[in-house]
Parts: C-alpha cells; sequence; structure tokens
C-alpha cells in the first residue's frame, strides 16, 4: 500500500506555476502520480513513505509556495496512475511567492485587485514607464534612469522566481526567459523596451490572478452551502456545538430558517425544505417523519428534529466538493496537447533565438547589436508560454463562468465535452424557467372579487417566508391592493397555510 498525501498550496493560481511545483516534486525519491488543481490550490501524490512530506514541504516553500498537509487516503500500490508521467516540461514558472519576509506581489487576488501587492506592483511600474515616457521629451537623460527604475522594480521578483525554479529542475521558464531578455535590452541599451515588456508581463500576472480568484469563487461558494455548527441535543438540552463533532446517531434540532447541517432522518416534525441549492429543484419538498433531509437544505417553516446518519465528511455536498476537486486535478485533452506540444518547442525556439543572435555576426560579420536584439525579440515572441497559459487559463474561466450562473462542471474535461453538444433535452421546468413562482391569474370561487381575493391571501401568507406565499405578497403589493393583518397564520407542511 502506498499513502497518497494532499497539501494546500497557498498561492498556486496559474497552470504553469503548478507545473513547475509538479516538476519539482516529481523529482524527490518516493513520490509518483503528483497531481494537482490550481483551481482548489491543492497538490496530491503517492508516496511510499510518509516520511516524504517533509521534503515536499521544503521544496515548495523554497519556489515560494506556502504548503499546509490538509489530509491522506491510503491507494492501492498497483492503483492506476492517474496523473503518473505527466512530465510537462520546462516551460512553467514559480511566481506566486509567500515567503516570510517578502511582499504579497504574488497573492492570490481574492478581494479588489488594487489593494494586492501584485496590483500595487503594476500600479508603481505603469507610473513610471508613463513618467519615463513624458520625460523623454523633455529630459532625455533622465528618462533612460526611470525606465530602468521600472525594470528593477517589476523585474525583480521575475528574476527572483526564475532561479528558484532553476534550483528545482525547471530551465526553460517565462521569467528565465524574461530575465535574459531584459538583461539583454538593457545591456544593449533599450532600456525602455525592457520596461514595458515587464510591466505587460506584470499587468498580464495580476489578470491571471484575478480570474484565478474568480475561478476559485465557484468552489468556495459551493464548500459554503452546508452549516458549520448544528443545535445538538444533549441531556442538558440543545446546545450548539461544530458540526464536525457531531457523532452519527446524534439528534439535532433545525429550526425555520436554519440550514440543516448533515445528511439524517427526521424523528419528528414536519415542515418544507428548500433543496434547490443541492438538486436544483426550485420548488420546497415537504418533510415528515421518516423521511430524508441532506445538509445545506434549508428549513421553510416548522422546526424539525433529525437523526444524523452521515459525518460532516460524508455528507452529499461533501462529497460533491470532494468529486469536484478530484475533477480538477485531471487535465482536459487541450491541456495535455499543449504540454506535449511545449516540452519539444520550447528548447527549439530557445536554440533558434540563440542561433539567429550569434550566427550572422560570427558567419556574415553583421552587427551583434542588431542581431543580439532580434534574437531576444524572437526569444519573447516565440515563446509557448502564452499558449501554455492560456489554455487552463481559458478552462478556468469557463468554470468560474457557469459556477457564477450555478452551473458546477466537474472539470476541464467535461467543460471541453459540453462545448461538442448540440442537443439538449430537459427534463423538469426548473431548468428553463427562473425557478420562482409567481402569480399570473386569480379565480375567485364565490361572489368576492379578485382584490379580495389576493388582500385575503397576502394578508395569510404575509408571515410565511414559502415561495408561494412569497409570490402573492408580492403580487399584492404589485397590483397595489390593500393587504389587511392576518391572524392565527399556521403552516401546514406539504399542504398550504391558513389562519
Amino acid at each position: 500500500m502506498t499513502e497518497r498525501l494532499r497539501f494546500k498550496v497557498e498561492g498556486m493560481d496559474c497552470a504553469s506555476c503548478a507545473q513547475v511545483i509538479e516538476r519539482g516534486v516529481g523529482r524527490l525519491a518516493g513520490v509518483s502520480e503528483v497531481a494537482i488543481s490550481t483551481t482548489t490550490e491543492t497538490l496530491s501524490f503517492a508516496a511510499a513513505d510518509a516520511g516524504v512530506a517533509p521534503a515536499v514541504e521544503r521544496v515548495v516553500r523554497e519556489l515560494g509556495y506556502q504548503p499546509r498537509r490538509i489530509g491522506t487516503a491510503d491507494v492501492p500500490a498497483d492503483a492506476d496512475a492517474g496523473h503518473a508521467g505527466h512530465d510537462h516540461g520546462d516551460h512553467g514558472h514559480a511566481n506566486h511567492g509567500h515567503d516570510d519576509g517578502e511582499d504579497d506581489h504574488d497573492a492570490p487576488i481574492d478581494g479588489p485587485w488594487w489593494r494586492s501587492g501584485r496590483g500595487q506592483l503594476v500600479v508603481a511600474s505603469g507610473a513610471l514607464v508613463g513618467i519615463a515616457f513624458a520625460a523623454a521629451h523633455f529630459f532625455p537623460a533622465a528618462a533612460y534612469w526611470i525606465y530602468l527604475a521600472a525594470c528593477l522594480i517589476a523585474g525583480a521578483p521575475v528574476v527572483l522566481h526564475a532561479f528558484r525554479a532553476l534550483r528545482h529542475g525547471s530551465l526553460f521558464t517565462i521569467e528565465m526567459l524574461m530575465t535574459i531578455a531584459v538583461a539583454g535590452a538593457i545591456a544593449i541599451g533599450a532600456a525602455e523596451e525592457a520596461a514595458v515588456v515587464v510591466f505587460l508581463f506584470a499587468v498580464g500576472e495580476l489578470l491571471e490572478g484575478v480570474a484565478a480568484g474568480r475561478a476559485r469563487a465557484g468552489i468556495k461558494a459551493l464548500a459554503a452551502i452546508a452549516p458549520t455548527t448544528a443545535r445538538l441535543e444533549t441531556a442538558g438540552g440543545v446546545v450548539e456545538v461544530p458540526v464536525a463533532s457531531v457523532p452519527i446517531g446524534a439528534v439535532v434540532v433545525v429550526r425555520p430558517g436554519d440550514r440543516v447541517p448533515a445528511d439524517g432522518t427526521v424523528l419528528s416534525g414536519a415542515s418544507s425544505v428548500d433543496e434547490s441549492a443541492l438538486t436544483g429543484e426550485s420548488m420546497p419538498r415537504p418533510r415528515k417523519e421518516g423521511e430524508t433531509v441532506l445538509a445545506g437544505s434549508i428549513n421553510q417553516e416548522g422546526t424539525l428534529r433529525v437523526r444524523v446518519e452521515k459525518p460532516a465528511t460524508d455528507t452529499l455536498i461533501a462529497r460533491v466538493v470532494k468529486l469536484v476537486d478530484e475533477a480538477a486535478e485531471t487535465k482536459a485533452p487541450s491541456e495535455r496537447f499543449v504540454d506535449r506540444f511545449a516540452r519539444s518547442y520550447m528548447p527549439a525556439i530557445c536554440l533558434a533565438a540563440l542561433a539567429v543572435a550569434i550566427l550572422p555576426p560570427l558567419v556574415a560579420g553583421e552587427p551583434w547589436e542588431t542581431w543580439i536584439y532580434r534574437g531576444l525579440t524572437l526569444l519573447l515572441i516565440g515563446c509557448p508560454c502564452a499558449l501554455v497559459i492560456s489554455t487552463p487559463a481559458a478552462i478556468a474561466s469557463a468554470l468560474a463562468a457557469g459556477a457564477r450562473h450555478g452551473l458546477l462542471v466537474k472539470g476541464g474535461a467535461a467543460m471541453e465535452a459540453i462545448g461538442r453538444v448540440r442537443h439538449i433535452a430537459f427534463d423538469k421546468t426548473g431548468t428553463l424557467t427562473e425557478g420562482r413562482p409567481r402569480v399570473t391569474d386569480v379565480r375567485a370561487l364565490a361572489a368576492a372579487g379578485e382584490a379580495e381575493v389576493l388582500s385575503l391571501a397576502a394578508a395569510i401568507g404575509a408571515d410565511s417566508s414559502h415561495p408561494l406565499s412569497v409570490a402573492i405578497v408580492a403580487a399584492a403589493q404589485e397590483r397595489g391592493v390593500t393587504v389587511p393583518q392576518g391572524e392565527g397564520s399556521e403552516a401546514l407542511a406539504g399542504r398550504g397555510i391558513r389562519g
């Protein structure tokens, strides 16, 4: 048996960073089947010996990230290799450090971008480039030094990460190419080109961090559906405890408006439960004694006593989050193709750039400055890192866009499959409609008019959170109907309301 270890890696928000970590960790003895998800910032691998964990942590920290052990799982020694052998070449980049004492230039961007270290770096370098551009018209001698300052500010983190990756076997990283190109440009006196290049690179890093933060928001929102505390029945009364500490067989009390803390069976009480966040069903489902309720669903009306049937780690919502995590670690077919392509193309373009820089001067006596400049240009333009970065970034953005619209897709492979779909069959109206009922017609069966019927119904349902009551009250307000004060309103689970 081998043990599968999992780590949370803070700051890993792009595919090329993941490739550098994958290469560095994969070189360690006793480590195999390395799998990484940038969406959830997780690293998992099969370890022949749990003693390799400290070595893995050391490598990840040296690459500029913060690893944190989050759990283990035993897998058979002959398990499917899964992600084994995914050598992605040396074209990644480790650009997301959180080492103590460093700035947070590469911290994940989950809030306003301008408050992040990376955003402030972009603003500072962009301001210097703008100032230097203006100064070139009035103080040409000073413009060079301002451009140089912009290079140093935006380029220092790039150089640092380039050499971190180099220490762990990743030579052909975009940071290393940037370092060579910028150093060469400065050496031949083209500081303005170097400053613009590092500024645009910093802007690209910023946009990538923002996209990664949005992609993670969907998973965080899904995990947040389940409550963190439960009202547990004890000999001394009902107490509020963490959900993780509630044992199987315990009885929890779920009040109206509360989320069900764990999958379980109703012991007593009757109510309607909103399961839309879990099943997509727009209307609340009636639940009574002996029926099952799911963690994360919302109790609408009466108080329920629920016997816990599954631990917090094995609820439906926990299993869904786990499946999404595992799916995110699986590369889409397009990502695997790009990885294979870049492995060969990257060294080739570097050799071509070197040949352009040195062969014409050596063979034909051409000026060195001109051809070195052209070689550096080819190095930057021909680098496939834009392709390596853009493919997983596009998939992550698609997953995030789906999550914002309530569509949870299990990874890039499924997203690509959806792109090939030409016909869709829907099996319920909630999928095609808004999913919230509204009053379209009022039929008065007695002598009372429509307005009176609507006012009476709204009076009785004014204190109810049931979607039908909400729709009736909204209709009364829209039509300007006077709603009297209702008394003695009582919800009848699964049947309606009276008062």
